[in-house]
């Protein structure tokens, strides 16, 4: 009967220790961390956080790790990251479809159609320095401009082929 030969350790090198983030070990703990700087009555995004944690996150992970922040130690306030619209958009992971919306009026924060009224003004820059009001970050601004200027120009051609093209026909 053969055995494997013993395989020798080495004794040399030290055991490996686990990569951490800078927060934690790992994202979530980052992510817990911002969110537990919102100010009361002011609001974030999840891609705000996504941006500010300066690691590699996207705002779904940001999602994720919200959906999770109801067993953190300390506590999380979850109800202050929205989406990018300033839609409470995390309502249905709370106790009740209310909850979020409750937590947020006792702040004083305005919600209509569950959504963040005069969002640009409650908005909460993490980047930005704790504590000092922040505008909603350009980046945010460009993007819903891009989109409409995009969409006009796409239907004017499409209006000028159909006007050229009877001009065309009658001189031949």
């Amino acid at each position: 009967m053969k055995t494997s030969p013993k395989i020798k350790k080495a004794a040399s090198l030290p055991p490996a220790k686990p990569a951490e983030s800078k927060a934690g070990s790992n994202y979530m703990e980052v992510v817990f961390s911002i969110a537990r700087r919102i100010p009361k009555g002011r609001a974030t995004s999840y891609g705000a956080i996504a941006e500010a944690a300066g690691i590699r996150l996207t705002p779904r992970m940001v999602g994720w790790a919200m959906n999770a922040a109801g067993r953190a130690k300390p506590p999380v306030p979850a109800h202050r990251v929205v989406n990018s619209k300033g839609e409470l958009s995390g309502r249905s992971f709370f106790a009740t479809p209310t909850l979020m919306q409750e937590l947020l009026e006792q702040e004083g924060v305005t919600v209509k159609n569950d959504r963040i009224a005069d969002f640009e003004r409650v908005f909460w820059d993490p980047a930005g320095k704790p504590g000092k009001a922040a505008v909603k970050p350009a980046a945010l601004k460009v993007r819903s401009k891009k989109a409409t200027a995009v969409q006009p120009a796409k239907a004017a051609p499409a209006k000028q082929k159909a006007a050229k093209s009877p001009q065309r026909k009658k001189p031949r």
